[in-house]
């Protein structure tokens, strides 16, 4: 038989109310009353009904992690981030797949069936108009690998895509490639759409390069790969700048099929610096993102949201760097 709350208030010699305060967070409850209580507890095994006590605090410790990105592998350290992180706060992630939606509304209204406390959208290619509608149906809402904005309308945490197209151009530069490549992932992707914005950009500032733009249909190995054996009916650029480490290694793999050395014919630049960039074999060279920093910002943000509904929205930016592999030629030594 399951131990109950009235099986530890006898064994307490202590009321069924005193019990539920003593597990009930910031409820009244006397020192000596808890000790006697969280004794009984241990005693017989018992553990608060997380349910039941949400009846009581008007809190589910629920919190919606939204995303569509479930077949990049990518997501899966995000997601074991993210859980692992809410969990050891004492919140519970509820996991969204959206799979191919782009409109929030079924997201919000089950969030809302379920009552969550919170929701983060992990996502760098939905429409920026997402996230703001968990905030405008009254959830506190984050957005974790969003779109950088200066006056945001949510709270957003993540990189300057913009900052990271003008890094891959600069950084051809610097290592000679004359003949470089945009190959993005989906073009209605915000991510894609910042990314491309700076690479054009700095390219301007470079009159002695030529580029040409190209978009796979999604972040995954099989589009990379499927856009790379496309580009290579022509003659190759000299480096692409693939946007996403999943996209690069799909790129990687048609090039090599096409038995084009990498990088001493075609160099490839990704973005993102999953695990699988550094395994062997791949050596990928790639513009590092900071996950984690990214991840645990949003739990702050998300914690902090708890306590304060009306926090005024608030853009955090991790600056991004390139980890140097194996697939672009190495830059010149100084002096």
């Amino acid at each position: 038989m399951a131990v109950t709350l009235k099986d530890v208030a006898e064994l307490a010699g202590v009321s069924r109310s005193a019990v539920s305060r003593s597990f009930t967070e910031g409820a009244s409850v006397s020192a000596r009353t808890r000790a006697k209580v969280e004794k009984a507890a241990r005693e017989l095994g018992y553990s608060p009904n997380a349910l039941a006590s949400s009846l009581t605090t008007g809190r589910t410790k629920l919190i919606g992690l939204v995303s569509n990105n479930f077949h990049n592998p990518i997501f899966l350290e995000i997601f074991d981030l993210f859980t692992r992180g809410l969990q050891e706060r004492g919140l519970r992630p509820l996991l969204v797949n959206l799979s191919d939606e782009t409109a929030p509304g079924n997201s919000v209204r089950m969030l809302r069936q379920y009552s969550v406390d919170g929701a983060i959208v992990a996502s760098s290619t939905l429409p920026t108009d997402f996230a703001p509608a968990f905030h405008e149906a009254g959830i506190p809402v984050v957005n974790a690998f969003g779109r950088y904005a200066s006056d945001p309308r949510v709270h957003t945490v993540g990189i300057d895509n913009i900052a990271c197209g003008r890094l891959a151009v600069k950084s051809f530069a610097a290592r000679g490639y004359r003949r470089i490549a945009f190959m993005g992932g989906p073009e209605a992707a915000t991510s894609t759409q910042d990314r491309h914005a700076g690479f054009m950009a700095e390219l301007a500032a470079h009159p002695g390069l030529e580029a040409s733009i190209s978009f796979a249909g999604a972040y995954s190995f099989e589009a990379g790969r499927r856009e790379m054996q496309r580009l290579l009916q022509a003659p190759p650029a000299e480096a692409y700048f693939c946007g996403d480490d999943v996209l690069s290694i799909g790129a990687l793999s048609a090039l090599r099929d096409h038995g084009v050395s990498v990088p001493e014919e075609v160099g490839v630049l990704g973005l993102n610096d999953m695990e699988m960039a550094g395994w062997a074999g791949i050596d990928l060279t790639t513009i590092h993102q900071p996950i984690r920093q990214i991840v645990t910002s949003s739990i702050e943000l998300m914690m902090a949201m708890l306590g304060e509904p009306d926090r005024y929205p608030e853009a955090r930016v991790f600056p991004c760097r390139i980890i140097e592999r194996a697939t672009l030629r190495p830059l010149p030594e100084a002096g």
